[in-house]
């Protein structure tokens, strides 16, 4: 039997996955004097490079950053890290307008390269103390006897370890999940969207610099399909198409490079001489599917426990699975240091802290979806956010805006949804039939401000 671990040291765990979640996840461990091994299905990427199976940006935003703090990540990330303001919304008819996240350039959000931030943390989580284990797929667990046999495709040799508590961080077709699934049913289904998306490029202009606006995440929404591109900091845009699977148009219906570019024409004319390669990436890229991951149950008693994508992939439309993901490192790292040698204690007390956080997140990055790509640029949705404006300056401690609480604060995820759900009621309400702020009604909106929102703390 290769690689066997010494079970008997009490603080000890072991990680499947290698990503972003676990690798902060060992940091965080590590750094409190747990004795952590990380396996991985793929190779080394500081010495392979990256391999990820998804190039989509990441958003960083304040609760992924609270969490790259207490890894002593923070400054090493956003050393290639891209400031993004607000959304650059692309009109049909080549108009611009940016459309800030926050108040000012204190409540704003990070462009991250995956693979890069990737490399970082596992860096550092080696040099915390982690002990990383490349080229290590999960092909079963023995979950009475604390043993998993991992396999190297490379050799075709099989690999079994003694275990004193397992943690997926494997993403959202985590092997460990299906174990677990196998020996007690989790209760997890999974959700598609009646969406996919595609991913292109646009490089850097002829200087070396970048072609458009690079501090902002620029958005063409054209009703139930859009583009979206996030800078990176080598100078170029990862711009990504989400289109319906059916209908038209969509993936069913552009079945060549031509029909492509024809639909590149139509609707994101100022798009397309941003993208010399659009054929080239087109077939390169195939579609990536886009769906929503539940589970009734995260762990089995204190043998194995999920987090991250694992537990509760999400679509990607309000920036926030890393960040999430982050969160969920800190919570179980807390819960474990909490219980001290108790595991399943320390992970049932962690899945009800954030399971309805999680379910929250998931709910409101489906409607972040419906925003992005058919209100950004509508009149109604445009005043709106301008009441919005005016009420946060009326009651800066109780009205806060839905963005500012998911993105810029450590409130839970679930108190977000119930305040923005109240929110939106108030700022429907308040514009209905209007057409400028002009005929607001502003002793009755402050009125319902104060009757149906207390006062907001942040999480400290």
């Amino acid at each position: 039997m290769d690689d066997v671990l010494n079970t008997s040291t009490e603080k000890s765990l072991t990680i499947v996955g290698a990503g972003l979640a676990g690798a902060l996840l060992a940091t965080l461990l590590a750094r409190r004097g747990w004795r952590i091994d990380v396996y991985e299905k793929r190779g080394d990427p500081r010495i392979k490079g990256y391999e990820g199976g998804r190039s989509i940006n990441l958003a960083l935003a304040e609760r992924g950053r609270n969490a790259l703090r207490q890894a002593n990540a923070d400054e090493p990330v956003m050393a290639q890290a891209v400031m993004m303001r607000g959304r650059m919304v692309h009109f049909l008819d080549g108009s611009l307008q940016l459309q800030r996240y926050g108040r000012d350039d204190s409540e704003v959000i990070w462009s991250v390269h995956r693979g890069d931030l990737n490399i970082t943390l596992l860096g550092l989580a080696e040099r915390a103390g982690a002990t990383l284990h490349f080229d290590r797929r999960l092909d079963s667990v023995d979950f009475d006897a604390c043993t998993a046999r991992f396999h190297d495709d490379r050799t075709n040799r099989s690999h079994e370890t003694a275990f004193r508590a397992l943690v997926g961080a494997d993403g959202a077709g985590s092997a460990l999940r299906a174990a677990m699934n196998k020996r007690s049913d989790l209760g997890e289904r999974t959700e598609f969207l009646d969406h996919s998306y595609k991913e292109l490029e646009i490089p850097p202009a002829a200087d070396g610099g970048f072609r458009i606006e690079p501090n902002a995440l620029h958005i063409w929404p054209r009703g139930v399909y859009m583009c979206i591109a996030l800078p990176n900091d080598e100078k170029t845009f990862t711009v990504t198409l989400f289109l319906p699977n059916e209908g038209d148009p969509s993936f069913a219906t552009l079945k060549s490079v031509a029909d492509a570019r024809a639909l590149f024409e139509r609707d994101f004319a100022d798009a397309l001489p941003l993208i010399p390669k659009l054929e080239e990436d087109w077939q390169r890229n195939p579609p990536g599917l886009l769906a929503t991951l539940y589970l009734d149950r995260w762990h089995l008693d204190g043998r194995a426990v999920l987090l991250g994508d694992a537990a509760h992939a999400m679509v990607p439309f309000h920036g926030q699975g890393m960040n999430c993901a982050f969160e969920d490192c800190v919570a179980l790292a807390r819960k474990l240091e909490a219980a001290d040698s108790d595991l399943a204690s320390a992970f049932a007390a962690f899945e009800a802290e954030r399971k309805p956080n999680a379910a929250a997140i998931q709910q409101m990055a489906l409607e972040n979806y419906l925003e992005m790509r058919d209100r950004v640029d509508d009149p109604d949705f445009l005043l709106q956010r301008e009441l919005e404006r005016k009420l946060q300056e009326r009651h800066p401690d109780r009205f806060v805006p839905h963005y500012t609480m998911v993105t810029f604060m450590l409130i839970p995820y679930s108190v977000a949804l119930e305040r923005s759900d109240i929110q939106r009621e108030i700022l429907v309400r308040a514009t209905q039939g209007l057409d400028s702020l002009d005929a607001v009604d502003w002793q009755a909106v402050d009125a319902e401000v104060l009757a149906r929102l207390q006062p907001l703390q942040d999480v400290a």
